[in-house]
């Protein structure tokens, strides 16, 4: 089981109560998952995760215009105050990671209707959550989704959440329909489009909600 330290990625972070083991039970304890806001250690294992998930997974391999985010997580995710990237840590290695950017859809290569829907200030894009094949359907995308969705709430000036998956992932397209409402399938469009599908995710009321520095992820919930 790995230990637990409670962590946040810097002082630009919006502020608020940082718990460490909360409402845990022995089925938690066991999983041995542990969700945090990362930080500049951690940054490694998290570019490990992405890199093998767009090689893997997207089949496209590293491409600058699309991944630069991949190679500088900092500069993309802990500096900036109204991003974060979350990590799962489980037996002392990352594997799953989780982000917010204040960006949203931008065109090409996007429809220019969604990008104008979802625009950049106003939306939190979740990206990036990807978990380690032989870690899924633990609950830790699920844990992903809700803390990044609370974490957006939080850092306030957000009106939308937006993301978009690729459904020749295994898995991918049901988990986010189970979660999201779908805005386009650009497999429906004349020429399929780039094939990604885009939804939206309902924007919580703003309630007092601790910051997920370090906490165990719940299991038996499946996730992809």
């Amino acid at each position: 089981m790995t230990s637990v330290t409670t962590v946040t990625a810097g002082p630009s972070r919006p502020s608020g109560p940082l718990p460490g083991r909360t409402d845990a039970d022995p089925g938690r304890e066991a999983a041995g998952y542990v969700l945090r806001t990362a930080t500049a250690a951690d940054l490694g294992g998290a570019r490990a995760v992405m890199l093998d998930t767009v090689y893997r997974d997207l089949r496209s391999g590293y491409v600058p215009r699309w991944h630069a985010d991949i190679i500088d997580p900092g500069a993309a995710y802990l500096r900036p105050e109204r991003c974060t990237l979350l990590v799962v840590e489980h037996r002392g290695e990352i594997v799953a990671t989780g982000a917010v950017r204040d960006r949203g859809p931008q065109t090409p290569p996007n429809p220019r209707w969604v990008a104008d829907r979802f625009p950049s200030g106003t939306t939190a894009q979740l990206c990036r959550i990807y978990v380690r094949p032989e870690h899924r359907r633990h609950g830790v995308a699920r844990r992903l989704v809700r803390e990044l969705t609370e974490f957006a709430v939080r850092a306030g000036g957000y009106e939308a959440l937006y993301l978009h998956t690729d459904p020749a992932v295994p898995g991918a397209e049901p988990f986010w329909r189970s979660l999201a409402h779908e805005v386009c399938d650009e497999r429906e469009l004349p020429g399929g489009g780039q094939g990604i599908v885009h939804f939206e995710l309902p924007m919580p009321t703003p309630v007092e909600s601790p910051a997920p520095s370090s906490q165990p992820v719940p299991a038996g919930t499946p996730a992809h």
